[in-house]
């Protein structure tokens, strides 16, 4: 009789052990799938802004699907006219790449309001007479902003057109890294007024950049703007979209900017405020000739700034 009850209970714990099995192999799949959650980069496009109004992208952006649409070569250089997504947006630019047996650094050119992507020529052939290539882009809407509308999208929860230029200028940073042409370490981001703004605060959002330089460019001064308003919401929004939130994220990089006494559209007073509350290392030009934009009065200091930042 003992031997009968035994060889039952042998019974029913072999019977159980189907069930322990298949509890391990479930537990061991749950964790294969978040292993692989955190491993592969997912959400790259995805923005946020915080408590105090500074807007943020994913690290990892991804790769970029670069499509050459022609190609140009003379000179001592190679201008290829390429296209590239940007979330829901197709960017143009020209990459200008000068011949050279080595990889060469380079510069985002960012132009300003109303500018496509052959007004960043004129500096891209400054740029590659140095060594340096430079990818020039057609800005969604020319550069322009509207930030009543760009409001009106963020209270809604919805990506301002503003917060997506600035990540239209960190794809083009991208674009570079992946050019083998190119030392990826070597990167910088020049903008010309609107465009200047927004290459404050892509630098700002990618710590891998060398530094920025602004031309005829400025901040909003959001601070002095906001003081009676009470609405978190209007706060964090345009605090959002002025470069000079970002200030303080761009050290050890160096902040240049280059601006006319003359310019009429954003007087210099403006972006000597911008640059009072930057951080160092810094340096700022005033140019006596010129108006609004780059002049070649600026072609010296650009140059010796360009060639520190690549050291």
């Amino acid at each position: 009789m003992k031997q009968r009850k035994s060889a039952k209970k042998n019974t029913k714990e072999i019977k159980k052990e189907p069930g322990i099995n298949l509890k391990i192999v479930m537990i061991g799949l749950s964790l294969m799938l978040v292993l692989v959650y955190f491993l592969i980069p997912h959400s790259s496009d995805q923005w946020s802004v915080n408590k105090d109004g500074v807007l943020s992208y994913h690290e990892n952006r991804g790769k970029v699907d670069i499509k050459v649409l022609k190609t140009e070569s003379g000179n001592g250089d190679t201008l290829e006219t390429i296209s590239f997504p940007s979330k829901d947006y197709v960017v143009e630019g020209l990459l200008r790449i000068p011949s050279s047996m080595k990889k060469v650094p380079a510069v985002v050119i960012l132009p300003g309001a109303a500018v496509n992507k052959e007004g960043t020529q004129g500096l891209a052939k400054i740029f590659a007479n140095k060594g340096y290539a430079s990818l020039g882009i057609e800005q969604r809407n020319l550069g322009g902003v509207d930030p009543r509308y760009d409001y009106s999208l963020f209270k809604d929860d919805k990506e301002p057109v503003e917060h997506k230029m600035v990540f239209d200028a960190l794809r083009a940073v991208d674009v570079l890294r992946q050019d083998t042409r190119i030392d990826a370490n070597k990167i910088a981001i020049i903008g010309e007024s609107n465009g200047g703004r927004f290459a404050i605060i892509a630098v700002a959002l990618d710590p891998d950049i060398k530094g920025v330089i602004g031309i005829s460019t400025s901040g909003y001064d959001t601070e002095s703007q906001i003081i009676n308003v009470r609405d978190e919401t209007v706060i964090r929004f345009y605090r959002s979209i002025d470069p000079e939130t970002y200030l303080d994220k761009i050290p050890p990089r160096k902040l240049v900017m280059l601006h006319s006494v003359n310019d009429s559209i954003i007087p210099i007073d403006l972006a000597e405020n911008t640059f009072k509350k930057a951080e160092e290392p810094k340096q700022f030009y005033r140019i006596i000739t010129g108006n609004h934009g780059f002049s070649e009065d600026m072609s010296v200091p650009l140059e010796k700034e360009l060639e520190l930042m690549f050291q």
